[in-house]
């Protein structure tokens, strides 16, 4: 997608400032240019289109208007370290567009005389923000289950992680805590041999293959449970090797912090073994990403980070329906970063693939950092509960008891599944 499309399903803009430069949309209550008929409350988008030349913004806002919208500039983000490290198209100009249905319907009959590629793209991101994303699909081509949150359960086989201080860095400790998540409902396991905490060091090729390979071969070779299938097994790492290694041992999904861009290699690795990948957005790295994180525009930023790795990915050979995102709370950012990207996560539903969201145990979580982090619990089942009203997929969780049951309430509410006949 060469146009970075974000949309909001609102009949109105929030009304503070802030939030709107988050979601890169102009300071006002709406964008100027006044619709030619009233808009249904009910039935309002609200699109930001962005990568435009300066002919394309003008002659785009120009034919919302004639379909009835409204239209206006809008501030263009900052080309960050990571994103030209991703290869990202320039920013170039960025139009709001307002309208409701028939006004956008109007405008992407007219969008191919402005720009061919354009109509495709913001129809694709509408639809996308209006529908549930298809399912991930698995090396031998089965789709993961739909229709209701998958839960992936945390197991860091490292002696200093953040949330449980090392006490499952034996192999005997991890496989027990595996078995322990998989009884409680976790329908993914992700295995952990290197701590992304903020100020973490990176740990040795060869440290986090002896601490993983091992778990990852066990957990994989592990019965089905009786509840139904096996539980599958994510491998959390940033070095291509690792992944390759684990994808050989039978580890099901990859899922990479640094979005496939600490280890250029990464791609190819996902591609050859046919593996899911969860790609994440970071600023910086783990050691310093926490040094006065700063954005122009949060949501703007995060999406142009997590198309162009979704971009490097599919040129790899990665197929479409195996890939996910990761906003990436915490990572490179303040809690007022993650909390807004929390309170609109809905927006990169535009992106069209399954979102997965890590707020457990988290210092952003208001309160978190009086206590200990395993007693974060009812802040991150809060947390994880809001993210589903938001519009994840997938919640990484270490409690996978408590985040199995969030699910299963949240899945019955906002989905209709109540996993009854």
């Amino acid at each position: 997608m060469r146009h970075n499309v974000l949309v909001l399903l609102t009949a109105r803009l929030p009304d503070r400032r802030d939030e709107r430069r988050d979601l890169g949309l102009p300071p006002e209550s709406r964008p100027p240019g006044r619709p030619r008929r009233d808009q249904v409350p009910g039935d309002t988008a609200w699109c930001r289109v962005e990568g435009l030349t300066a002919r394309q913004a003008s002659g785009l806002a120009a034919a919302m208007r004639r379909s009835g919208g409204s239209a206006g500039p809008a501030a263009v983000r900052r080309v960050s370290a990571g994103l030209a490290r991703l290869g990202a198209p320039d920013p170039g100009r960025a139009v709001v567009l307002q309208g409701d249905g028939a006004a956008f319907a109007d405008l992407l009959s007219r969008a191919p005389r402005i720009a061919p590629e354009l109509a495709p793209e913001i129809g694709a991101a509408l639809d996308a923000a209006a529908a549930q994303p298809g399912p991930l699909r698995l090396r031998d081509g089965a789709a993961l289950p739909s229709g209701r949150t998958l839960v992936m359960g945390i197991l860091n086989v490292t002696p200093d992680s953040f949330s449980d201080g090392g006490r499952f860095a034996s192999r005997r400790a991890a496989l027990r805590h595996a078995a322990r998540l998989a009884d409680e409902g976790a329908d993914i396991i992700d295995v952990g041999g290197e701590s992304t905490r903020p100020g973490s060091a990176p740990v040795p090729l060869v440290e986090e293959l002896r601490r993983v390979l091992p778990v990852v071969e066990a957990i994989a070779g592990a019965p089905a449970r009786r509840s139904g299938g096996r539980v599958l097994v994510s491998i959390d790492t940033t070095k291509s090797e690792v992944a390759r290694r684990a994808a050989i041992a039978g580890a099901d999904l990859i899922n990479d912090i640094s979005g496939m861009t600490f280890d250029p290699a990464m791609p190819a690795i996902a591609a050859e073994y046919r593996l899911p990948v969860i790609l994440q957005h970071i600023s910086g790295h783990p050691a310093t990403m926490q040094r006065a994180p700063r954005y122009g525009l949060l949501l703007p930023e995060i999406a142009a980070y997590l198309r162009a790795a979704e971009a490097r990915a599919r040129r790899a050979g990665v197929a479409a329906d195996r890939i996910a995102v990761d906003a990436g709370l915490g990572f490179g950012k303040t809690a007022r970063h993650s909390l807004a990207l929390m309170r609109r996560l809905r927006v990169l539903r535009s992106l069209g693939r399954p979102i997965l969201v890590g707020a457990s145990r988290k210092s952003f979580l208001p309160g978190a950092r009086e206590l200990a982090a395993a007693d974060r619990i009812e802040a991150s089942l809060a947390a994880e509960a809001l993210a589903l009203s938001g519009g994840a997929d997938i919640i990484r969780a270490h409690d996978a008891r408590g985040a199995v049951r969030v699910a299963r309430v949240c899945d019955a509410v906002l989905r209709g599944f109540s996993g009854i006949g």
